[in-house]
């Protein structure tokens, strides 16, 4: 295990060195200019995402979708995550963590276009969408697709499930005395009973817990920025300075130069919000909508709501937290960082951690699980999706009883890994997106339904990639063929 997570660490500096930050940001900063800074539409999508229009295709609603997706992101990333960006970057990491948010917005509206534009329909009349549709149907890259499935099936274990299992199961052990063991067992039975119903009974679940953890977790985060009110102004100004300081951060941080800063703010905020990743598309694809510009449009939120909006909190609280009594917080990291930040909430601080970590952690677990089954449905057909299943009950309880450093590198590498073929079809397809956007927002046409139908497959489970019918050739005109 010692060699295995030597390996590991290497594999994690050289996908995340400087090449994979500049592709990742890049693509943010390409994809906001090529939409004309879609991020000023936000509060059209936002109230878009309340809607109840349920004429378009679909198996779930715009919300049912937007909450799996919001399940799954909303995790131990906004919580565990930004502390240990800040522990390990300085603070100016949460600059980074959440410009990565503002400019991925145009990223996560992308990627969901591109889902629901190429979305299929099995035979029982389910959707089936995401980057791997996208590089098969419009790219024609079997090959590629197939490797992003490979990867996100590995790296729902890491980012969706382990890591997830592994903050609570910490946080449990530290503030109640709960043996890792015990909140293993509970949170693999209570997932096991509702990943069985599949994506209609996993969005049922997120809808109730999506408003009401938001709710609780930003509340007790603006308690204590109340408490630590008179802090606040040096704490902004550290972020802000170290996010492009050459030198070490100081004062209770264990501090980087601005490489490290970038380095785990822009990863830590792929990890939370998972524009570029891929993962939130794989639902998207399920929602019904008449178009695929109103539901990138609300896919767009999940990005908002996840890093501007809950993460910029987080990072204010612990970095605030930090400058009010750093002796008593140096040397801690992660879930011990947030709680001791949380500690400052005399009684309930530590309850509403937990309550909030709670929620967060199991609906992240749902959520993903979703997208891992996809893409194993793709790489097996239905055939693969109860083994998937099973394993993925029994890697919940191992996640609760691993190493933290282990498994948050493991997730780490696999997002890397599972985010490059997903930028690929994003730059490749560019052109698709800027038409597709021009065609219902810049005109002023969001109610229109899509006119291109929608591939149907020939078997409910949906065959095996190598077994997929070509793209039908098309009707071939006399003068196609004129000089």
């Amino acid at each position: 295990m010692e060699l295995f997570h030597t390996f590991i660490g290497w594999l994690n500096g050289y996908l995340w060195g400087p090449p994979m930050l500049v592709l990742l940001f890049g693509t943010h900063l390409f994809l906001t200019y090529r939409l004309r800074f879609l991020q000023r539409h936000i509060g059209r999508a936002i109230k878009l995402s309340f809607s109840r229009d349920r004429k378009g295709a679909g198996d779930v609603s715009q919300f049912g979708a937007l909450s799996t997706a919001l399940a799954a992101t909303i995790g131990t990333g906004n919580i565990v995550g930004v502390a240990t960006a800040i522990a390990l970057g300085g603070p100016g990491a949460v600059l980074w963590m959440w410009l990565t948010g503002l400019f991925g917005i145009a990223t996560k509206y992308s990627e969901a276009l591109l889902a629901v534009k190429y979305r299929v329909k099995t035979s029982d009349g389910s959707m089936l969408g995401g980057p791997m549709y996208a590089l098969e149907n419009g790219l024609n890259m079997k090959w590629l697709a197939v490797v992003f499935c490979v990867f996100t099936a590995l790296a729902a274990f890491g980012i969706g499930n382990m890591v997830q299992a592994n903050s609570i199961a910490s946080l449990a052990k530290e503030t109640m005395n709960v043996p890792p063991a015990v909140s293993g067992l509970a949170m693999a039975a209570i997932t096991a009973m509702v990943i069985l119903g599949g994506i209609t009974s996993i969005a049922r679940v997120c809808m109730l817990l999506v408003p009401f953890m938001a709710v609780f977790y930003i509340l007790g985060c603006v308690v204590i920025l109340v408490i630590n009110a008179s802090y606040l102004g040096q704490a902004v100004s550290l972020i802000f300075h170290h996010a492009f300081a050459a030198k070490a951060a100081g004062g209770g941080f264990a501090g980087a130069t601005v490489m490290m800063a970038a380095r785990y703010g822009i990863a830590r905020g792929l990890f939370s919000n998972e524009s570029g990743l891929g993962s939130a598309p794989i639902v998207a694809a399920a929602a019904q909508t008449r178009n695929p510009v109103r539901q990138a449009l609300v896919s767009a939120t999940g990005t908002f709501w996840d890093t501007v909006v809950v993460c910029a909190l987080t990072g204010l609280v612990v970095v605030s937290s930090i400058v009010r009594m750093p002796a008593g917080m140096e040397g801690l990291n992660g879930a011990s960082l947030t709680k001791a930040a949380f500690a400052l909430i005399p009684v309930a601080g530590p309850m509403i951690l937990m309550g909030g970590l709670l929620t967060f952690v199991f609906s992240t677990i749902l959520g993903w699980s979703y997208y891992g089954e996809k893409a194993v449905e793709y790489l097996f057909g239905k055939i693969g999706v109860r083994p998937y299943r099973c394993l993925w009950v029994i890697a919940v309880f191992l996640g609760s009883v691993s190493t933290v450093p282990l498994v948050w590198d493991l997730a780490d590498a696999m997002n890397a890994l599972m985010a490059i073929p997903n930028l690929v079809s994003l730059f490749l397809l560019n052109g698709v997106i800027v038409a597709e956007t021009r065609r219902y927002l810049w005109e002023n046409r969001l109610d229109d339904y899509a006119p291109e139908a929608i591939m149907e497959l020939d078997r409910p489970d949906g065959p095996l990639p190598a077994e997929r019918d070509p793209l039908p050739e098309p009707v071939r005109k006399p003068w196609d063929d004129a000089p």
